[in-house]
């Protein structure tokens, strides 16, 4: 029997445990293009559950934790499995609403909630996913609170079946065999279920990093580190520790002034295990590359200033959110990045823009944040990603004060075109019915670049090199994203009417001449600047 304090820690615990492990989950992500969030979207997600829970006084009653745990972690999703975890976190609430304490039962019941709630939520679930892992897990834990009702017991089998489920998850789904990995999401899960599994056994939380391994006043450096926060001279913090076992006779002051060469706002702080550093600059990699010549490294963290401003600003916009009240029957709002991509959906009339896409999906409830901006009865989203959909689905449910409408884009060109089949004056229905034609008679390209070595869709990739996909389809693979785009445009579809938009970033300024001069089309082509910092291509085909 655990009470609401436990049961707050061990999803803590979990939270935890999936952190520390981040990046190896992002990791397995199959397909090699900048896309590897599912690490990213499910820590996103459970922080914001986190940061619920950590409001809470420590006599909180179980109602109250769970409470906590369902408001926020449906807010913060982000994703497709982030969705999907918060909707099995979601299970634990519904079930402990009336319960005083919670035994082993409790626990499988509500995941079985969970589960159920994920696989109604998917349109067409697919085995081989972290579903199957949520699912296999309940199900030993079914098996085992009927043998034994102790907890430890149920949930170390909640981990068995976990573990069991992921590891066959290569069988079901072929994609993932020929790649040599598990499900991530799946993996989440069982990071997630093994941090509580710490806590229920052993009565301990998961440590988030390796800091906590140093005597290293870590309040102290991070006091100091605060500091600095909203010092952008420097584009990367950069923050290290490091063992010392090359040199024994360490002086703070020489890494100092060897920092303080290339960057500023340096702090170092060392004890007899550990070296930890803190330096703004824009050479992370001679940063690290000092830090290696004083031992090994265990923890490093590299963050863009530039970026976590813009964030940290969006956030604090989305904390305090100027509702607009209706005063037309529709609007838009449209998910999309680049400076040249949110001015085209401006230009195009679009109410609201959401910076978000491929490797940066927004919360339902920055989703819904934004819609309550548009001054409308009814707003048209236009996700633009098909990682963003389920999101979209989710913010619906957080819109009370009007009315808002999901339309299945799943890539910028749909997007566009949908924007501009969008008539004001037109019916709920005829808007509906005008979105989906037009999103019929659009192909949408992409050149992008593969992350990691890998094997997929029939090709052996190298990391750098430019990928072709069609409608989200790997179609071709070069060393030169030139060439990439010239076998895109091969591949014109042999329609009537067809235009071509092809949006390009600043690093690839010869895009326009190199199409006029190179592939001489006989359709009309259009060039947009994405102003996006991505080294990708965006294509629409429209007839």
């Amino acid at each position: 029997m655990i009470t609401a304090n436990d049961f707050r820690n061990s999803i803590i615990s979990g939270a935890n445990n999936i952190f520390k492990h981040q990046n190896h989950v992002n990791e397995l992500n199959i397909f090699p293009v900048p896309d590897g969030d599912t690490g990213t979207n499910m820590c996103l997600t459970i922080l914001g559950v986190v940061e619920k829970l950590n409001t809470l006084p420590d006599d909180s009653s179980i109602q109250e934790v769970c409470d906590a745990i369902s408001f926020s972690s449906l807010r913060s999703s982000r994703g497709n499995s982030g969705v999907i975890l918060s909707l099995i976190l979601k299970g634990f609430s519904k079930h402990f609403s009336d319960c005083s304490n919670i035994v082993a039962n409790d626990i499988v019941s509500s995941l079985e909630i969970g589960v159920e709630n994920a696989y109604n939520a998917v349109t067409k679930p697919t085995e081989g996913t972290m579903l199957t892992v949520a699912r296999i897990a309940a199900e030993y834990g079914r098996k085992a609170v009927n043998v034994n009702s102790d907890l430890v017991y149920v949930m170390e089998n909640i981990c068995n079946g976990a573990r069991d489920a992921l590891a066959q998850t290569p069988v079901l789904l072929p994609i993932l065999k020929k790649a040599g990995v598990v499900d991530a999401g799946g993996k989440g899960l069982c990071l997630i279920f093994e941090g509580m599994l710490s806590y229920f056994r052993d009565g301990v939380v998961v440590s988030k990093d390796i800091t906590s391994l140093s005597s290293v006043d870590d309040d102290k450096f991070k006091s100091e580190t605060k500091k600095f926060d909203s010092d952008i001279r420097f584009t990367y913090c950069t923050e290290f520790i490091v063992e010392r076992f090359v040199n024994s006779n360490f002086d703070p002051d020489v890494l100092r002034t060897d920092l303080q060469k290339i960057g500023d706002c340096v702090i170092v702080m060392h004890d007899n295990e550990v070296i930890k550093a803190h330096v703004h600059s824009n050479s992370p990699d001679k940063v690290l590359g000092f830090a290696l010549s004083y031992g090994k490294l265990v923890n490093v963290k590299i963050d863009n200033l530039e970026e976590q401003n813009k964030q940290m600003l969006k956030i604090n916009q989305n904390d305090i959110v100027e509702v607009e009240n209706p005063v037309k029957d529709f609007g838009t709002l449209s998910v999309a990045t680049g400076s040249g991509i949110v001015t085209l959906f401006k230009d195009l009339g679009c109410d609201e823009v959401i910076d978000g896409g491929q490797s940066l999906n927004p919360s339902a409830s920055q989703i819904a944040n934004a819609a309550r901006k548009v001054p409308a009865h009814t707003v048209f989203l236009f996700p633009n990603n098909k990682n963003i959909l389920m999101a979209a689905e989710q913010a619906v449910r957080l819109v009370t004060d009007r009315s808002l409408v999901v339309v299945p884009t799943k890539f910028i060109p749909q997007g566009v075109s949908a924007m501009i089949a969008f008539d004001e004056n037109a019916s709920l229905e005829q808007n509906l019915d005008e979105f989906s034609d037009q999103i019929s008679k659009v192909k949408s390209g992409l050149i992008t670049y593969a992350e990691r070595n890998a094997q997929f869709g029939g090709f052996k990739i190298k990391k750098g090199d430019s990928l072709s996909l069609l409608d989200g389809k790997l179609i071709h693979v070069s060393e030169n994203y030139l060439d990439s785009l010239k076998y895109m445009l091969t591949k014109i579809p042999d329609k009537n009417s067809l235009s071509i938009d092809i949006y390009y970033p600043s690093e690839m300024s010869q895009i326009p001449d190199f199409v006029s001069s190179e592939m001489k089309l006989s359709v009309d082509t259009n060039f947009v600047f994405s102003g996006s910092s991505k080294k990708e291509i965006i294509i629409g085909f429209n007839w």
